[in-house]
């Protein structure tokens, strides 16, 4: 064999030799990877205001799932908090299917409410980003501007009506709206008692690092970390912090603190 034949099948040999090191990193890299899934906000749509921070995860490796949930602007409350939760569950196990063996669930507005609701069912997430938290059942404002029309809800599940969808009152950022809804889907979104409301999931949370991220002039900045965030801290990684930001803005200003404190966990 000559000089040029054995140089040949040196660089052949080093090059497939190159490629199982590649195969076998890559392999690694999808087998560690973080899997974040994130919720969008009421009336909006999969990915909406997340504020660069999903393309910037996505450069670092982080597999990604944007689910379309049942408040987008498609959907209009086609299924039931409850419901919800299980397609966050599907779309989480899409990305362990992928390879991800850790799950972060981001959220934005009703999304980081719906974060939280379902770190309060899974205690074994790495963690969770509430993003300008949105949508208070319980809280005076929505309260008061559903309250006849829970009653109304209730007494048509009580007769046997809870699937007919009926035109009921809606909430968004205090500007009154109306939504198109099933009693049952209703009353699990908008019941002050029922599955949405905040503080009781945070309350309800394990040790799930939680980072609530809020714009100061959004007005949910009012009610500080007393709301909800302190019933939900209970990782000692867990951050409240707040950025110079509307409630839309919010992602794109604490864009880098989030992938930051992310990447520290």
């Amino acid at each position: 064999m000559n000089r040029r034949d054995l140089f040949v099948t040196f660089l052949a040999r080093a090059l497939a030799a190159l490629a199982v090191v590649a195969g076998l990193s890559f392999a690694a890299t999808a087998q560690t990877a973080v899997g974040v899934v994130y919720l969008h906000g009421k009336g909006a749509w999969p990915g909406a205001a997340d504020g660069g921070i999903l393309s910037t995860l996505v450069e670092e490796g982080a597999l990604v799932a944007t689910p379309e949930l049942p408040w987008s602007f498609k959907r209009k409350y086609g299924a039931t908090y409850e419901q919800a939760m299980a397609e966050i569950d599907a779309a989480a196990a899409g990305l362990k299917a992928q390879g991800a063996r850790r799950i972060v669930v981001i959220g934005h507005s009703l999304g980081a409410n719906a974060a939280i609701g379902y770190a309060a069912r899974h205690p074994d997430l790495l963690a969770v980003v509430a993003l300008s938290p949105g949508h208070l059942p319980e809280a005076e404002g929505l309260r008061s501007h559903t309250q006849e029309a829970i009653a109304e809800a209730k007494r048509l599940v009580a007769a046997g009506q809870g699937d007919v969808p009926r035109r009921f009152p809606d909430m968004a950022q205090g500007i009154p709206l109306t939504a198109t809804a099933t009693p049952l889907v209703y009353l699990s979104m908008f019941d002050p008692d029922g599955p949405a409301v905040i503080p009781k999931n945070a309350e309800a949370m394990g040790p799930v690092p939680l980072l609530w991220v809020v714009g100061t002039l959004d007005p949910i900045a009012r009610r500080g970390p007393d709301y909800a965030f302190k019933f939900g801290a209970k990782n000692p990684k867990s951050r409240y912090i707040e950025v110079f930001a509307g409630h839309l803005t919010t992602p794109l200003a604490a864009r880098s603190q989030v992938v930051e404190w992310i990447n520290s966990l």
